[in-house]
């Protein structure tokens, strides 16, 4: 693992407290937040389930469902709420060995769709049974910061002052991205490593796709605009993931594209997508 030292301790140090913690990793796409997790527990998961995207709550429950029958659960059928849902997953973690049991919710807003009160739910698992048990580890991750931000962060319903650890996940530095290359074993001298850097920045997941026998611009040609490009669709994928209305972000860097500097009077008649306050970014 490149980096990540901080991280690293401050989860460990969660998971061997005698109390259950809380923790919430966040920060944009594609820094390794879900890689970092994962492998620092390997099999020692309690429950884990990643929210999909764009689906909606019924789906979702489905899922989680499914999650946690492969994991376990004992439970008949589909719950018909969040609320049943995490009667079963109370279920599900108070069956596994003692020991501290990790809980890892990855993507939490997918799960929070509209009028899915699942906020209520998940308030209802932490404060009336996870945390007094004194042997959970709760760790949420999310890739829309404000999220989290407005619904746990400041939250001043039962999540109020609950949430123990904030890990906010940077990309790699310069120094990161030189270390993570000579572990790819990708030939890099400084000067190349920064080149990349100026196209990649600091994302892991990006880097990567990178190959040793190609040239920076073979590279971004292959990745990009190859027949068969791995990052071909990852402007819309990302508008998808950080955008409640991705529609709207899309129309603008349309016309800015073409047009270049801009007024906001002008931009706001020229895009065709009509904006109203539903239509802003999670935050």
């Amino acid at each position: 693992m490149i980096g990540r030292k901080q991280e690293i301790e401050l989860i460990e140090q969660a998971y061997h407290s005698k109390r259950s913690e809380f923790i919430a990793i966040y920060r944009c796409p594609r820094v390794g937040k879900t890689l970092l997790v994962r492998p620092l527990f390997a099999d020692q998961f309690a429950f884990t389930y990643s929210g999909i995207p764009n689906v909606s709550t019924k789906i979702q429950l489905h899922n989680f469902y499914r999650e946690l029958l492969t994991q376990g659960c004992q439970a008949q059928s589909v719950p018909k709420n969040w609320m049943d849902a995490f009667f079963m997953l109370r279920k599900l973690v108070a069956s596994k060995p003692e020991g501290k049991k990790v809980v890892f919710l990855d993507e939490l807003p997918w799960m929070d769709g509209p009028q899915s009160s699942f906020l209520p739910a998940f308030e209802n698992f932490w404060n009336a049974w996870a945390s007094p048990r004194n042997g959970i580890l709760l760790i949420i991750c999310d890739s829309a910061k404000s999220c989290i931000v407005k619904k746990i962060f400041h939250n001043r319903g039962g999540l109020y002052n609950r949430l123990a650890i904030q890990i906010c996940f940077q990309p790699y530095n310069l120094k990161e991205c030189e270390d993570y290359a000579k572990e790819m074993d990708l030939p890099l001298d400084c000067q190349q490593v920064i080149e990349r850097y100026m196209v990649f920045g600091g994302i892991p997941f990006y880097w990567s796709f990178l190959e040793w026998n190609k040239s920076l611009n073979q590279n971004i040609n292959s990745l990009f605009f190859g027949r068969s490009a791995k990052l071909k669709d990852e402007f819309q994928k990302l508008d998808s993931l950080l955008f409640a209305k991705p529609e709207v972000y899309v129309d603008i860097v349309r016309v800015l594209r073409i047009i270049g500097v801009i007024t906001n009077e002008y931009l706001y008649n020229e895009i065709t997508y009509t904006i109203n306050s539903n239509d802003l970014l999670l935050d």
